[in-house]
């Protein structure tokens, strides 16, 4: 297996773009060379088979989402409180919106899970992983909410997203008012 890890990198940015704009179909090994703009069989070199293809994507993805430490640093020192959860759900909307083509392939590898088992699995460890590792955040953190919570907050967020990602049913209303309505039901 080829060892430049920039090369690999801009292969999995390739494979996202095309999950973003043309679906699971689209994703194969010569459409990822053509979108790199890369000889043909590059990306065979980076990812052997479609599954390699998927896991890379999948973990591209986690490190085109990870939080900005210049933003979070501050954040963790101040006192928990509402507002602070607040801010954190604001940083991973904007990191999710920010990143569209990388939110949508997400949304396209979470649709082509229901129907292959194989990503079903990746994916599902991925994001049983990082569901765990956001509980253990906000429990550290002293923030409103255990795990029946944070998952409720996943749910409203992926339905934000899906929302102003795709067409919004209500446009006129900014992300941060809903943001906002959705941190008002974390006051007791």
């Amino acid at each position: 297996m080829a060892r430049n890890p920039q090369r690999r990198s801009d292969l999995a940015d390739a494979g996202l773009a095309i999950l973003a704009r043309d679906g699971a179909r689209g994703l194969t090994h010569r459409a990822i060379d053509d979108e790199a703009n890369v000889p043909k069989g590059t990306t065979s070199n980076y990812f052997k088979s479609r599954d390699d293809v998927i896991a890379g994507l999948i973990e591209r993805i986690g490190e085109r989402l990870a939080p900005n430490p210049e933003v979070h640093e501050p954040l963790a020192s101040q006192p928990p409180s509402p507002e602070l959860f607040g801010a954190y759900i604001r940083d991973i909307v904007a990191r999710l919106l920010g990143n569209r083509d990388v939110t949508l392939a997400l949304f396209e590898l979470r649709l082509e899970a229901s129907r292959r088992q194989e990503i079903r699995e990746v994916l599902g460890r991925w994001q049983r992983s990082n569901f765990a590792a956001d509980v253990e955040f906000n429990l550290a953190a002293g923030l409103p909410g255990g795990a029946k919570e944070v998952a409720l907050f996943h749910y409203a967020i992926d339905g934000l997203l899906l929302d102003r990602l795709t067409y919004p049913i209500d446009p006129e209303t900014s992300t941060d008012e809903i943001i906002d309505a959705l941190i008002a039901l974390t006051r007791p």
